[in-house]
């Protein structure tokens, strides 16, 4: 994920998906200040392993049925996400349309293959190297990428996710005019076919698709993440912090450094968790007001995931964060552009590296870190089948699995 960042408030943007398609080179822009034109770089060659092309979003959806008022929360999710609502539900006979079904068409097979080459091997890591996970889990830096949450840390209640990603508006289909679903419909699906094919988003295309229309900011694909990830989804509210961290509900006009949206929602199991998004400065100069640090210490300590974060963490700029995390994770499972290698203190923290530690991209070569060579070269490394952050090829990625050996220590555990 190679991103747009603004000097007075930076921060990362989510997902390291593998690749799903044969799909021409894109290119990403980066500027890491904002200052001139944005640098142009062709995006990582396809891997070789590919099974087939990946189908493109539908060019337009055309849906002009009438959209009566009511229906559950879940049947929009569902809706949105290219699944069907309950057959009561208002949107059902919207499913009828063809251009809906091609709709839904897309995000089945995308996910098929996103699931079977991806998320089904995370999973099955998580669930073999990280044990004894604790209620809650940070993912800074995150965007909507709700998925890899979910895989690596699914017994967790409260997910706390947070970004400069917009939170947008809470979807309510009824409110939509006709013939305006379709266009809405497939602004969600182009703004996630980045992501589908490669291993990030394109962080400035991301922010301007998701401030248009009227499925708009992060909650649409929130919304689709969570039901492709086989959950229900109760509530929604939207919410934001005061400067002590005391969650509100938000109103029009309110002044907060953290504004978000609050998901009560419920897996296969029944038991009910809770994810939050916010749209916050995870700066120095943006966190002392915003509430935000606050609030997730009420909750922590935690688990913590940190991926495809562009090294904000290397820079002093962001010693706040780096130091929140540290202070307040029992565990902390991150590929490279996360926390640096020095910033652990090998007294209170244990480390175990997983994968190839190959180095930064060629974008952020000042990156590279030779103690994480190093770490890597000795650690015996287990290999890891699936594609994370940057080097989004399997058998290329990196992990470091980083167990406090404090009082914290009963968060995920590493194999013996």
């Amino acid at each position: 994920m190679i991103r747009i960042l603004k000097a007075a408030a930076l921060t990362a943007c989510p997902l390291a998906l593998l690749a799903l398609s044969s799909l021409p080179a894109a290119s990403w822009d980066f500027n890491p200040f904002g200052w001139g034109s944005p640098a142009t770089r062709r995006s990582p060659a396809e891997p070789r392993d590919r099974t087939g092309p990946t189908p493109r979003p539908p060019a337009q959806v055309e849906i002009t049925g009438a959209i009566t008022a009511g229906g559950d929360v879940d049947d929009t999710v569902r809706f949105i996400a290219g699944m069907q609502p309950s057959a009561a539900s208002p949107l059902a006979p919207l499913t009828s349309d063809e251009s809906w079904r091609a709709h839904a068409r897309f995000f089945d097979r995308a996910f098929g293959e996103l699931d079977r080459s991806q998320l089904t091997k995370a999973r099955a890591w998580a669930k073999t190297h990280l044990r004894n996970n604790r209620p809650t889990m940070y993912y800074m830096f995150s965007g909507p990428d709700f998925l890899y949450a979910d895989a690596f840390f699914p017994e967790a209640t409260t997910y706390i996710m947070a970004g400069l990603e917009p939170v947008g508006q809470i979807p309510d289909l009824a409110r939509i005019a006709r013939g305006s679903l379709g266009p809405s419909l497939a602004t969600v699906s182009h703004s996630m076919h980045s992501v589908l094919s490669f291993s990030f988003f394109i962080t400035h295309n991301m922010r301007n698709q998701l401030s248009a229309g009227r499925l708009n900011g992060t909650i649409p694909i929130l919304y689709v993440f969570l039901a492709r990830s086989g959950k229900t989804v109760k509530e929604v509210s939207l919410v934001n912090l005061d400067a002590d961290g005391n969650e509100r509900p938000e109103t029009p006009g309110a002044k907060s450094g953290a504004h978000g949206v609050k998901i009560l929602f419920a897996g296969a199991d029944g038991k009910e968790r809770t994810l939050y998004y916010f749209s916050t400065n995870l700066a120095d100069d943006g966190l002392p007001t915003s509430g935000f640090l606050k609030f997730c210490e009420k909750l922590g300590p935690a688990d913590s995931l940190l991926k495809s974060a562009s090294y904000l963490m290397h820079r002093p700029a962001f010693s706040r964060i780096r130091d929140f995390l540290l202070t307040h994770s029992a565990s902390i499972l991150q590929d490279d552009s996360g926390i640096p290698l020095a910033a652990f203190d090998r007294q209170k923290w244990q480390l175990q590296p997983f994968g190839r530690y190959l180095g930064p991209v060629d974008v952020f070569p000042q990156n590279y870190q030779p103690k994480l060579s190093e770490l890597f070269a000795r650690g015996n490394p287990s290999p890891i089948d699936f594609g994370v952050g940057y080097r989004w090829r399997p058998h290329e990625s990196n992990l470091l699995l980083a167990i406090h050996r404090g009082p914290n220590t009963a968060g995920a555990s590493p194999t013996p």
